[in-house]
């Protein structure tokens, strides 16, 4: 097909995506949100309350991170930063990881990262939110938390995998000749990503 023709085509598959998206946000509006208790996180400065992640805010977005030894979840937080101010202009933002406080600041400061991290290490978060894996592996994702009150109400959640929506290197590497090719990244799946 001719270039022309191309981008007719692709802006149709565009609009579509743009149409079910709107489907989506009609449906996540009806949704029955579930209740969750007030956990317990660790930080670099102590212990934090779900209930204190969300700031001034009703709303809460909440990063499900695999630690620092994923090289794909790190990809998808170095892109956090870019976002973060404006996120937290609607909503609370913070990254969760199973890796303790010491570890994520080092590594954090190493990434340059402003966002604001906590570690579910010891508790049973990330299992009863269904971010650990069949065989015992952490899995990435997002979950958002609404604040009524004293309660606290998960009203959606994803995963994340390579060529997701979070992470907007996937759609510039679409719109090359062969897409991702043979990328590093994505030619050596780290080991630590193998329940995507």
């Amino acid at each position: 097909m001719n270039y022309t023709d191309v981008n007719g085509k692709l802006a149709d598959y565009r609009r579509q995506i743009s149409d079910i998206r709107e489907k989506m946000r009609e449906t996540l509006a009806t949704v029955q949100p579930q209740e969750v208790k007030d956990y317990a996180f660790s930080t670099f400065d102590g212990s934090v309350r779900l209930s204190e992640l969300f700031g001034d805010h009703e709303d809460l977005i909440l990063i499900h991170n695999m630690g620092a030894a994923c090289s794909y979840c790190t990809l998808w937080a170095d892109g956090y930063n870019g976002i973060h101010q404006h996120v937290v202009s609607r909503a609370g933002f913070v990254v969760t990881s199973p890796d303790r406080p010491g570890v994520q600041k080092k590594f954090a400061e190493s990434r340059g990262w402003k966002f604001p991290i906590v570690s579910h290490e010891g508790t049973n978060f990330a299992a009863d939110m269904g971010y650990v894996s069949n065989s015992g592996g952490w899995l990435p994702g997002v979950s958002v938390f609404r604040r009524e009150g004293d309660a606290i109400q998960r009203v959606s959640d994803t995963g994340f995998s390579p060529g997701d929506d979070f992470c907007s290197l996937w759609h510039f590497f679409d719109m090359l000749p062969g897409g991702v090719g043979d990328w590093p990244h994505v030619a050596k799946k780290p080991s630590c990503c193998s329940d995507h």
